[in-house]
């Protein structure tokens, strides 16, 4: 095995990481693929580190840690990880969950599973149109809810984020960025550094905050205004609050009572 692992970074597909990758220093490679998929990359040490579903975290903390300061977020609406459907929840009795998230997928059967209801699942690809052809409901998350939520904004039935933010008054972290155990210290934190640095100018520069919208618009359909929204709804700072909702999240729908660790 070579050594260019060491200079991969990987990173979600979606519009909801571009602070952290906006203008990245061409040292570093960047492995771009679905949230559920970094994770099998990390683990295989195709990459030093990477941002993979909160879910994953709980499944595999035996083999991975926790990168501090970054990851994806939202204090109540997160814009890109929605339930449509043509009836509310209350009246839906199938939905179809995507492939290409863990965290969306358990945050929405604790939500469901909490109001004691019973629903039947099905897992498939993430295809608005297939999706909503063999289910009530279907559950999209990223790129595809955006622009799935401009199109049918009359079928949008629960924002994930907002819903759990009026169960328990927290944040919820859908993803976390994380590296092996095993990852040399000094490799993780230059990785790390160069992922903060660009997050620190995205938040104090209006420049460099217009030159990430204007980069997310050359490759989606949404609007100036939509994304410069969307950029406030999801957030990749994480701070203590942040992590109480994490902790509590993992607790609550993943079963992971234990104390975050942290690679420092």
């Amino acid at each position: 095995m070579t050594d260019t692992w060491k200079s991969t970074i990987g990173r979600v597909a979606f519009l909801n990481c571009d602070p952290l990758f906006h203008d990245l220093s061409e040292k570093w490679n960047v492995l771009s693929a679905p949230p559920a998929w970094l994770t099998g990359h990390v683990l295989r040490k195709d990459c030093v580190l990477a941002p993979i579903p909160a879910a994953d975290y709980a499944k595999h903390v035996n083999e991975l840690v926790l990168l501090p300061d970054i990851g994806i977020g939202s204090q109540g609406e997160v814009g890109s990880v929605l339930l449509f459907g043509a009836v509310p929840l209350d009246s839906m009795k199938t939905i179809a969950l995507p492939t290409d998230s863990a965290t969306s997928v358990a945050l929405l059967k604790y939500l469901i599973a909490q109001s004691g209801r019973n629903i039947e699942y099905f897992t498939t690809g993430p295809d608005y149109d297939s999706m909503l052809a063999m289910a009530d409901g279907c559950l999209l998350i990223g790129d595809r809810a955006l622009e799935a939520a401009k199109e049918f904004p009359e079928m949008v039935q629960l924002d994930l984020g907002q819903a759990w933010l009026e169960l328990f008054g927290l944040p919820m972290i859908f993803g976390v960025f994380v590296a092996r155990k095993d990852t040399p210290i000094e490799v993780l934190k230059e990785a790390h550094k160069a992922l903060l640095s660009g997050l620190e100018e995205f938040e104090h520069s209006d420049e460099k905050r217009e030159a990430v919208i204007q980069w997310a618009m050359g490759r989606s359909d949404l609007s100036h205004e939509r994304l410069d929204q969307y950029f406030g709804e999801v957030f990749n700072r994480l701070d203590p609050h942040h992590m109480e909702g994490l902790h509590r999240f993992l607790s609550e729908a993943c079963h992971l009572p234990d104390a975050l660790e942290f690679a420092w």
